[in-house]
């Protein structure tokens, strides 16, 4: 249930730019050229699976599947977005499973699977189009197979490992790091058995689902290798450095911060509790459990750029390892209610954000706000200039407005004329209307700006400015580096009025800031999904 209510946050209109750029298209998009993606910077399992949910919704005649696309990117979205919660929900009771196996003991998997329910970092992304949150069903079904290697060492149980995290690695590769886990288990185990032909048959499944789930990494492998490259060099920043706004800090203070929001401080302190204690007391168990999220974190930690939800294919682990710690704590002192009281305590934090976060997604975003009040204060093809706050359709899409129908004479054009602030055309201040102009990336969109600009918008009779807190967040974040950008948003607010505004928070405070909280709403402040939206009449 927490994964589902507001799982249609923002549709029409796809505001995750990740999300809108991705799994949905690509799927779409296979459609018309076959099941080569051509894209292996995220790996195709995901993609593959809303391919074949689409086809069985429409069928597969390429026009028939772009015109209902067109006409209604909500059902598209819909059933991706419902795909990855009920995976995301999958995930619960295999970790469950998993605990409760390894360590012989229910009660560590019941406690598991619910951190893991409650976790608000899953419940989240468990609500959008990403591979993050679907990546943790096949990789808790890998741990089912690990602790069966570990307890009995049958071939099977290595055979079930391998398929898992291979179906895993091609969802999300830095899955592949649980490699590390079925070894480990393999030789921490005491059941005597041949741990060579163990893992043999752990990574000949292992191969073999991921090609079935990727299997062009294969067929095209030169494409797969030049965008795998691409990826890790991407993730460690070496190409353009760090993002613009991005938190000043190491990547190793960033992740061990976000375990106490995205885990849950108690259940943070638990499982590191935990790997005190089976280090200390259960070393065969620490083997088997501990090592994977130290080097996933030492490999994030030492990059560049770093977004909480890069560490979600840890949390399986770290929820049976918080378990087993509220377990064995409170054995010690043998009353029966302290076990479901900690674990009550421990869940108290997780549930309160995630219900709050779901009360949140299901209610009208801010750009749905600003765009029903410019739907009815501007008329279809008025100029506007528009940060880079929300997809182009928000403001091009003449055919779908929010607000009654269109006027007749409109015809198929865009509802607003949007001013390219994507491209950099310019020349002494004033637009130049030459292509080709040069993308600017989403996050340096604020590299371009000066007050100047303003100038440009008058001259081009673009008078009205919808302007967003997640694009002059991250000027504000980063001041030394973009001192035109402050110019710019001072000389907005200073030579334009304000003709609207509306927060996501209310009368009750302002979050600085994040590319976390700005865009996943964990503070409490959120009342609704999406920036604050100031739109200024320049002239």
């Amino acid at each position: 249930m927490l994964r589902i209510v507001g799982f249609k946050t923002g549709l029409p209109y796809v505001y995750n730019a990740d999300e809108n750029a991705h799994f949905v298209p690509r799927a779409i998009g296979m459609f018309g050229h076959g099941w080569n993606p051509g894209y292996f910077i995220n790996p195709p399992a995901y993609t593959y699976v809303l391919h074949v949910l689409f086809a069985i919704r429409w069928g597969t005649d390429p026009a028939s599947i772009g015109g209902a696309f067109a006409a209604s990117p909500t059902d598209a979205f819909a059933i991706a977005r419902a795909t990855s919660a009920f995976l995301g929900a999958l995930a619960v009771p295999l970790t469950a499973i998993a605990g409760a196996r390894l360590f012989e003991d229910r009660r560590v998997g019941l406690i598991a699977g619910a951190l893991l329910a409650a976790a608000f970092l899953p419940v989240h992304y468990s609500h959008f189009a990403l591979n993050d949150a679907p990546t943790m069903a096949p990789l808790a079904l890998a741990l089912v197979g690990v602790a069966g290697i570990y307890r009995t060492g049958r071939m099977r149980e290595y055979v079930l490992a391998g398929a898992g995290l291979g179906l895993a690695i091609a969802t999300k590769y830095q899955a592949g790091i649980v490699v590390v886990t079925i070894v480990a288990a393999a030789f921490a185990t005491p059941v005597v058995h041949s741990r060579v032909k163990g893992l043999a048959f752990a990574f000949a499944p292992m191969l073999l689902a991921f090609l079935i789930a990727n299997p062009y990494a294969l067929l095209d492998r030169t494409q797969f290798i030049d965008d795998l490259q691409k990826q890790t060099s991407t993730a460690a920043g070496s190409e353009g450095g760090g993002k613009l706004g991005l938190a000043n800090t190491s990547g190793w203070t960033y992740y061990l911060g976000t375990f106490t929001w995205g885990f849950g401080w108690l259940p943070s302190l638990l499982a590191l509790g935990g790997i005190g204690g089976l280090i200390a007391r259960h070393r065969r168990f620490a083997a088997v459990l501990v090592p994977a999220p130290i080097l996933l974190l030492a490999y994030f930690g030492n990059n560049t750029r770093f977004f909480a939800r890069w560490m979600l294919p840890m949390y399986p682990i770290l929820a049976m390892l918080a378990a087993w710690a509220i377990v064995a704590v409170a054995s010690r002192f043998k009353p029966r209610v302290l076990i479901p009281a900690l674990a009550v305590l421990a869940l108290l934090q997780p549930l309160v954000f995630s219900v709050h976060n779901d009360v949140v997604l299901a209610r009208d975003d801010t750009r749905q706000v600003a765009r029903d009040w410019m739907a009815r204060n501007l008329p279809v093809g008025t100029k506007i200039v528009m940060e880079p706050i929300a997809p182009d359709q928000w403001a091009t899409d003449a055919g779908r407005p929010l607000f009654g129908d269109p006027p007749v004479g409109t015809g198929s054009g865009a509802r607003w004329n949007k001013y390219p602030t994507s491209r950099s055309c310019w020349l002494n201040g004033r637009l130049v209307d030459e292509r080709p102009c040069p993308v600017v990336k989403l996050e340096d969109y604020e590299r371009t700006l000066r007050p100047a600009l303003i100038d440009s918008y008058v001259n081009g009779d673009f008078c009205w400015v919808v302007s967003g807190s997640t694009q002059a967040g991250r000027a504000a974040a980063d001041p030394e580096e973009v001192p035109q950008a402050l110019d710019y948003y001072r000389a907005l607010r200073e030579r334009g009025e304000e003709v609207f505004h509306i927060s996501p928070y209310g009368e009750r405070g302002r979050v600085p800031f994040s590319f976390d909280y700005s865009f996943n709403y964990y503070p409490l402040d959120y009342e609704r999904p999406g920036p604050e939206i100031t739109i200024y009449r320049v002239c």
